[in-house]
């Protein structure tokens, strides 16, 4: 099963998706596409741009293509979508619509790590915290634009792991 964790920056996503590999340890594990890209010699603008999340993007389809049936994604196409329209909200995305719907066609479960009110993480002006609500909403225009199914996880990392591994062990035995 390939699973998707999808949120924005300072929501505590990475720290889920490496402790539900930890639970699910023979699933391939996908970092997000930044660092895998900066691993690479890829040079990031400092304050990101839309061409950035752009790399980033097809990067994340790269991902998903190259995947085998057993994989766990730090991000997917779907929060890279929304950052670069979040940064550039005249982006056309229209040409690589198709290619983006049929790459999560691929993804079985999708898990969504919302910012929580109250607020578990506090973000600094650096950790750009506008652009995380925004980002945040757009995820949320795009799971209903792209009429995705998503197991929203909430509350403490062993609260969220508890969540979706119950969900995950479900379709499993399906």
């Amino acid at each position: 099963m390939r699973i998707a964790i999808l949120g924005t920056h300072k929501v505590g996503k990475t720290t889920f998706a490496e402790k539900l590999h930890e639970a699910l340890p023979d699933y391939e594990f996908y970092s997000e596409p930044y660092f895998e890209l900066q691993e690479i010699g890829f040079d990031f603008s400092e304050i990101p741009t839309a061409d950035d999340y752009r790399v980033q993007l097809e990067h994340s389809l790269k991902q998903i293509v190259r995947s085998n049936r057993n994989a766990i994604f730090d991000r997917c196409p779907i929060d890279l979508l929304a950052y670069a329209l979040a940064v550039d909200d005249k982006l056309n995305f229209s040409l690589i619509f198709n290619k983006i719907q049929n790459a999560i066609k691929e993804i079985d479960v999708f898990v969504f790590v919302p910012i929580e009110k109250p607020d578990r993480i506090l973000c600094s002006a650096s950790d750009l915290p506008e652009l995380r609500y925004e980002v945040n909403d757009i995820i949320g225009e795009l799971i209903d634009d792209f009429d995705l199914e998503v197991i929203e996880v909430k509350g403490s990392l062993s609260e969220r792991s508890d969540q979706i591994q119950n969900k995950i062990l479900k379709r499993k035995n399906k």
